[in-house]
């Protein structure tokens, strides 16, 4: 069985967890959960991670892999509430997207209840933490 590929997209802001709003979005970085992951999936996924705050870097790398990985798990943060043009290159590709939120976004504020992704997805985990993305992954083997 060969390894799937899967890369971590995460937008603006998200490069701050472990320091922005622990309340929110706990005291861990990406980083170190991303290496959490890593370990947990070695047999079976090749994992990738990249962030960035902005936009065109994002779709660019939708683009870049868009048609050779077997999943895309896509935190746009706050890019998911206005990004149409996200939203264009998540149609415009092959891989399957999960849309990947670490809080409620229904239990925060009224604009974060709208997502241009979301009907471009094949799924969406939202208000687990960071074991969103590992359910994701899960969701991809």
């Amino acid at each position: 069985m060969s390894k799937k590929k899967i890369i971590i997209i995460n937008g603006p802001n998200l490069n701050l967890l472990g320091k922005r709003e622990p309340e929110i979005y706990g005291h861990q970085t990406f980083e170190q959960y991303f290496e959490v992951l890593k370990d947990k999936y070695s047999d079976l996924v090749d994992l990738e991670y990249f962030q960035s705050n902005h936009e065109g870097f994002l779709i660019d790398k939708i683009h870049e892999i868009g048609f050779s990985y077997d999943g895309i798990l896509m935190n746009a943060g706050a890019f998911t509430h206005t990004s149409i043009a996200i939203a264009d290159a998540i149609s415009g590709v092959k891989t399957p997207v999960i849309e990947v939120h670490i809080s409620n976004v229904y239990a925060r504020e009224e604009f974060r209840h709208k997502s241009y992704i979301s009907k471009k997805a094949m799924g969406i985990i939202i208000g687990f933490g960071l074991r969103g993305y590992d359910f994701a992954i899960q969701a991809f083997l």
